[in-house]
């Protein structure tokens, strides 16, 4: 879901009537300094030992073997080479794409001759007479070996991740120093990416300053609601977001076939009393969840809730989605929650046996985001600006109480997808 590339802030660009423009860093100092240096290394040693020493097919001409000159060892399917030959016929080098058609790709395929060319490229003759030539570091990056795959997968989507709980540290910034400094907005996108959460600090106590900030990477999404929403209580308010009362933990937009990703809540304006907002990760709790109840995390990662959202604001809008509560990947880890009390349907299609055991689970999930060991509470301030992931962070707020003018006032914003940084290009 992260998909804005990190190193192309230096050459973003920002609007004048919206932002001033971007200021370059300093003469001398690396985008990544102080902020991912293992990252750099890791894209380094990618780059190390690249000499080839020899090169030869296997299984009847299924596999190519490289030998390294530092002694290790690569095998690719020939299939792969051939479907990811780079040669201008096969690979169009200005889109980056691929031109080669999977209907004209022979899966069975084997190589008719191979040789190494001066140790830093591999050249393949296939049975039709097609040829392909492959650069040593190219192939390197794309070994299939599993500590391979596991650097580059460590360099292109940054997969690790800061769980917390009460006890959490909430990361600031200066909101000021992330407009105009790309170090400390690659040092902001980063940590959202890592920890779920940040915390931007001294923005002006006005609308607009989310649409800036969205701007500064990507645009904002539009919405119901319109490009951003204001937060404040509302008379025959049409969302539960627009009362002065308690709001539980939850995801924004489980409604939508893809929920927002990156979401962002200014305040300019806070009630004097209550208000407090909170916050919970979602992937610690359901780490939890599978370790107490693996019957639970069963029941919420395998039954499709029924969705929905009626009303008028930005526009009309009436609709219905189902989603898992805990979405999980291929290792049964959690990759996304999709939990909103307030928009779940009463239309519930599950067999009715399997009803009460959902329920039983849900509470025991829902007890564990509202754990004091799991939660964090803190309270914004005029000029704050939370950033989250919405996919991770469950977020809520205790009520204040209501009065005949607005006390409290929050402007909200999502940007369209995920632009969390990665870390190294394939390009080349």
């Amino acid at each position: 879901m992260w998909r804005v590339v990190a190193y192309t802030l230096p050459r973003a660009k920002v609007p004048r009537s919206r932002v001033c423009c971007l200021q370059p860093a300093q003469k001398g100092r690396s985008l990544l300094a102080g902020t991912t240096a293992p990252l750099v290394h890791a894209t380094q040693s990618l780059s190390m030992n690249l000499g080839i020493q020899k090169v030869e097919a296997l299984d009847t001409g299924h596999f190519v073997r490289v030998e390294w000159e530092d002694g290790s060892e690569s095998r690719y399917p020939c299939v792969w080479l051939r479907d990811n030959c780079q040669c201008p016929q096969c690979f169009l080098r200005s889109a980056k794409a691929r031109r080669l058609l999977i209907e004209d790709l022979d899966v069975n395929i084997v190589v008719k001759e191979v040789a190494v060319a001066d140790r830093r490229k591999i050249s393949i003759t296939w049975p039709d007479e097609h040829a392909s030539e492959y650069e040593a570091e190219w192939l390197k990056k794309r070994c299939f070996s599993e500590e391979a795959r596991a650097e580059m997968r460590e360099n292109l989507f940054l997969p690790e991740c800061q769980h917390w709980g009460s006890d959490l540290q909430l990361p600031k910034l200066p909101f000021e120093e992330v407009m105009y400094n790309d170090e400390s907005t690659y040092k902001w996108l980063c940590t959202l990416k890592r920890v779920g959460i940040v915390l931007l600090t001294g923005a002006a106590a006005r609308q607009g300053e989310l649409v800036k900030l969205g701007h500064r990477i990507g645009f904002l999404r539009l919405t119901f609601y319109g490009p951003t929403w204001q937060v404040q209580d509302k008379a025959d308010a049409n969302n539960v977001a627009y009362t002065t009362g308690k709001l539980c933990f939850h995801t924004d937009y489980p409604v939508l076939q893809h929920p927002p990703g990156v979401q962002f809540l200014h305040c300019i304006k806070q009630t004097a009393a209550g208000g407090e907002s909170q916050v919970v990760d979602g992937f610690h709790v359901s780490r939890m969840l599978k370790k107490q109840n693996p019957q639970a995390y069963q029941i919420l990662t395998s039954t499709a809730v029924d969705y929905t959202d009626i009303g008028v604001d930005f526009c009309d809008f009436a609709v219905q989605c189902k989603q898992r509560i805990i979405d999980v990947d291929s290792r049964g880890e959690a990759v996304r929650i999709n939990y909103n009390n307030a928009t779940r349907d009463t239309v519930f299609d599950i067999p009715a046996e399997k009803v009460r055991p959902f329920y039983a689970a849900l509470k025991e999930f829902d007890d564990l985001l509202n754990s004091a060991e799991h939660k964090f509470t803190y309270k914004l301030k005029p000029g704050d600006i939370v950033t989250f992931d919405n996919w991770r962070v469950l977020h809520g707020r205790q009520s204040f109480p209501s009065d005949s003018e607005v006390t409290r006032h929050l402007e909200g914003a999502e940007l369209m997808g995920c632009p969390l940084p990665r870390a190294a290009s394939l390009t080349k």
